[in-house]
């Protein structure tokens, strides 16, 4: 990581905090404690990415050894080592953030309801051996009908959920009906999309990744909806500051550098009374219509689907480290 800059009581950074809810986007423990986040996100690429790094080894031969007269075998034994991984970087972020930390499933559980709440709620109980209040963990889950329908019945057990991989309002609001507590839309995959099918660059609030966010939180204070916004996903600076007033922001390392670094002023663009007087349509939604207008969206749909093949990939990568390192 490159030198980390002191954030001062007037850099962008703290003025952000003012209006914002500020979240780490990173496996990097160090990276936390530089910038002072209330949260932390996860998800299995950082995770991957962390684990080959040297400072973490540590943690995945830890998972490895605890295994050592387990008896799982195979796909169990990995698999099993892997949850105890992700326990052991969430624990070790708990220690960090004041807040919360998410934690993923496995991304090729994205179209099972019932894989996802078996695995949501072994992660729960693990985070619970450790001592770990199941209010300081947010479980990721992708915004699929399944996954949408699978946070419904966590968050009735008291497993509160962040449901990613999100790309528009339809999405957004069948997870508010379902109660969930926050929702992560991606703002730089959506202007990556953008940028590549019509050759435009966006800035500001023409941005369509800011807009997307825009539209979600609006809808979110007109209606009432208590669950959650935090914008994810961002590309450059400006798209952070043009949300400043979001619930949360989810910000990688280096943009949290940049803000640190500038003593430029920060506006706030979103605020809940200004969303009450808009007059955003309401959506009434059930499965089918659902599946069609996430489908009719075909940035949305392109997307999820890759986000999610992207995930599962990366867990397939850290499968295979840790079966190298059973045999």
């Amino acid at each position: 990581m490159s030198a980390v800059a002191e954030a001062t009581s007037t850099s962008q950074l703290a003025q952000l905090k003012k209006f914002t809810t500020v979240v780490a986007d990173t496996g990097d423990f160090e990276a936390m404690k530089a910038y002072e986040p209330q949260d932390a996100t996860t998800n299995p690429s950082l995770i991957l990415k962390a684990s080959q790094q040297e400072q973490y080894l540590g943690l995945v031969d830890q998972a490895v050894a605890e295994h050592k007269n387990s008896s799982l075998s195979g796909d169990a034994l990995v698999q099993g080592i892997i949850d105890r991984i992700l326990i052991l970087f969430g624990c070790e972020i708990l220690k960090i953030v004041p807040g919360r930390v998410s934690t993923e499933t496995d991304a090729r559980l994205s179209f099972d309801i019932e894989g996802t709440l078996d695995k949501a709620r072994t992660l729960i109980g693990l985070y619970e051996k450790e001592g770990i209040s199941r209010d300081r963990v947010l479980i990721k889950i992708a915004s699929t009908w399944e996954g949408i329908k699978a946070a419904e019945v966590l968050e009735k057990e008291g497993i509160h959920c962040n449901l990613t991989l999100m790309f528009s309002l339809v999405q957004a609001v069948a997870c508010a009906e379902a109660k969930t507590q926050l929702i992560s839309p991606f703002v730089g995959r959506i202007y990556d999309w953008y940028k590549a099918s019509t050759g435009k660059e966006y800035t500001g609030a023409d941005d369509p990744g800011v807009q997307s966010v825009v539209e979600i939180f609006t809808y979110y204070k007109k209606y009432g909806y208590p669950t959650e916004v935090m914008g994810a996903s961002f590309r450059n600076k400006s798209q952070i500051l043009e949300l400043a007033g979001c619930d949360l922001l989810t910000i990688s390392p280096d943009l949290l550098e940049e803000l640190a670094s500038s003593e430029e002023p920060v506006e706030q663009k979103l605020s809940a009374d200004d969303a009450a007087k808009s007059d955003i349509e309401r959506l009434e939604l059930d499965e089918k219509t659902f599946r069609y207008l996430l489908n009719d969206n075909a940035m949305a749909t392109e997307k999820t689907a890759e986000g999610i093949r992207k995930f599962a990939a990366d867990m397939v990568k850290l499968e295979e480290i840790v079966a190298a390192k059973v045999s």
